[in-house]
C-alpha cells in the first residue's frame, strides 16, 4: 500500500505539472490566493495499522508462536479551515470523523506445532482526529501548484475499549486517546469555480496505546503505536 501510494504520487505530479505547463494561458481563480482565509471540505480514504512492540519473553512458551499485523482500509470526512500567512505558507486545521480498522492475528502452538487456525482479533476505531498543518505552497505554474505539509495531530477513539470489562469477550483494549506528528505532500488545482487538491498524508503515534489486562492478547504485547496513510481529496 505504502509503495503504490509513493509511485502513484510520483507519477500524478509529474503528469500534472505537464498539463499544467500546456495550460497557462487561462488562468482560474486569479484572486485566489489573497484570501486570508477560505473553508473546505475533504474525503479520503486511509490505511492503517500499529507499530508493534513484541514481547519477546512470551513466545518462548508452549503457548503462543506469533502475532501479526494486519492493514485495513476505512476513510475519512474531514472540514478545512485555511489561513493565508504568506506567499508559500499556509496554516491549516482539518478536524475530521475516521474510520479505520487493524486487525491482530495470534497463532498459538497446538499439539507441538502452529495452528492453521489462528485467532483474529478485530480492533475498529472511530477517530475524531484534530490536525494542525503548516503548509508550504511551490509557486504557482498556470492553474497547479505542488505542497509539502507537516504538523501534529491529536486523535479521540470514541469506541475506545479500554473500560470495557466483558468475561464473555476478551478484546485488545487501546487507550482512548492519541496523539502525534503528520507529514504529506500534494498537489493543487485550480478550477473554474473551486480549487481540487490531492494529498497523501502519513501519520505516526507517540504514545503506547495498549491496555494491558493479564490476558495472553495482551501480555505477548510491550507496546502499541499508531501508523496510518491518507488519501484525502480537497475542495475549497
Amino acid at each position: 500500500m505504502k509503495r503504490s501510494i509513493k509511485i502513484l504520487s510520483i507519477l500524478f505530479l509529474m503528469s500534472s505539472f505537464g498539463f499544467a505547463q500546456k495550460h497557462q494561458t487561462v488562468q482560474n481563480l486569479p484572486k485566489y490566493d489573497k484570501q486570508k482565509i477560505h473553508f473546505g471540505f475533504a474525503l479520503g480514504i486511509n490505511s492503517c495499522n500499529f507499530k508493534i512492540d513484541k514481547n519477546v519473553s512470551l513466545y518462548s512458551s508452549d503457548t503462543l508462536y506469533n502475532v501479526d499485523n494486519v492493514k485495513k482500509s476505512g476513510f475519512n470526512l474531514g472540514i478545512v479551515t485555511n489561513l493565508h500567512m504568506g506567499q508559500h505558507f499556509d496554516l491549516r486545521f482539518i478536524p475530521d470523523l475516521c474510520f479505520a480498522q487493524r486487525d491482530l492475528v495470534y497463532t498459538f502452538y497446538e499439539n507441538g506445532k502452529p495452528t492453521r487456525t489462528p485467532t483474529t482479533k478485530k480492533i475498529e476505531s472511530t477517530f475524531i482526529e484534530f490536525p494542525l498543518l503548516l503548509k508550504f505552497k511551490s509557486n504557482r505554474v498556470g492553474n497547479f501548484r505542488a505542497y509539502a505539509i507537516a504538523g501534529v495531530q491529536y486523535n479521540i477513539d470514541m469506541v475506545s475499549q479500554a473500560k470495557v470489562e466483558n468475561k464473555d469477550r476478551e478484546y485488545v483494549k487501546l487507550k482512548k486517546k492519541d496523539f502525534g506528528y503528520t507529514v504529506g505532500a500534494g498537489t493543487d488545482f485550480y478550477l473554474e469555480m473551486f480549487k481540487l487538491s490531492l494529498e497523501v498524508r502519513m501519520f505516526n503515534g507517540i504514545p503506547n496505546l495498549l491496555v494491558t489486562d493479564n490476558t495472553v492478547f495482551s501480555n505477548s504485547l510491550n507496546s502499541l503505536r499508531t501508523k496510518m496513510f491518507q488519501f484525502s481529496i480537497f475542495f475549497e
